[in-house]
């Protein structure tokens, strides 16, 4: 899931979510806004039940993936656009 909150000025806050235990083991959310770097952003568990982070990203197209434990690669289905390269938002 992805929750967009405009800021003051161009930039938008995103919000990445993903439950607690699917998939087990650590996530990161890798793109184009962290030059595709594991750990960058790491999801961190909630008390509601989910793990999330959150990103300031500047207007236009963002690329992203998730990368959990073990090397496996998914995308985002609440993502604007997903194709065989992954998700994408544009803000």
């Amino acid at each position: 899931m992805l929750k967009r909150n405009r800021l003051f000025g161009p930039k938008t806050r995103v919000t990445f979510t993903l439950p607690v235990d699917q998939p087990l083991g650590t996530v990161s959310v890798v793109g184009d806004f962290n030059d595709w770097l594991p750990g960058r952003h790491e999801l961190l568990r909630r008390r509601n039940g989910t793990r999330t982070v959150s990103v300031i990203l500047p207007p236009g197209a963002h690329r992203f993936r998730y990368l959990a434990t073990g090397g496996v690669w998914f995308d985002d289905e609440g993502a604007d656009h997903v194709d065989e390269q992954g998700s994408v938002l544009h803000l």
